[in-house]
């Protein structure tokens, strides 16, 4: 098959189920179908691993990080300015936590320690994935966020419904 038809179909399978997903709505539902929707295409061995263009990579990280970037708003620091001691110590207990667990999965389950602590770090399964894809071991922290966040986003919203009755909630 030629290389431009296995990218349109890993993008069709992507568009497709990222649209379906919208259905759910869970938050970042499209990226989650997108990335199941496409991982489920190369997991069924009957298509080589997509070909995507030189400078595909680059483009999408200067785009993830746009996105991300154009959330941040003069509101953004305002808040940090009260916030950012609870900022500081939330990420320094993620970082280690992500790095005590990412080691200890290695050790323990036997996984390459790459993969084990880029899919044990705290961030979004994109950044994280393309991260990994630096180190060639993208699909596998792909894999391993997508199971974070699909859990985060199923078991989050239940545990915060339930805190309300209990007064721990913002009203």
């Amino acid at each position: 098959m030629p290389p431009i038809a296995t990218l349109l179909i890993y993008l069709l399978g992507g568009t497709l189920l990222g649209m379906l997903m919208l259905l759910t709505g869970l938050p970042a539902a499209p990226l989650a179908g997108a990335l199941i929707g496409a991982g489920a295409i190369g997991m069924s061995g009957r298509f080589e691993i997509a070909p995507w263009p030189p400078g595909t990579r680059t483009a999408l990280q200067i785009g993830i990080g746009t996105i991300i970037g154009s959330g941040l708003t003069r509101g953004s620091l305002e808040q940090l300015q009260v916030l950012w001691r609870p900022a500081i110590l939330i990420t320094m207990t993620l970082v280690l936590t992500g790095i005590a667990v990412g080691l200890w999965s290695s050790r323990l389950l036997g996984i390459d320690p790459v993969i084990a602590l880029l899919g044990a770090a705290p961030g979004g399964i994109s950044g994280m994935s393309l991260l990994g894809a630096e180190f060639g071991v993208g699909a596998a922290v792909a894999a391993l966020h997508a199971v974070r966040l699909i859990t985060v986003l199923l078991l989050l919203p239940i545990f915060v419904k339930l805190l309300g009755p209990l007064g721990l909630t913002n009203p």
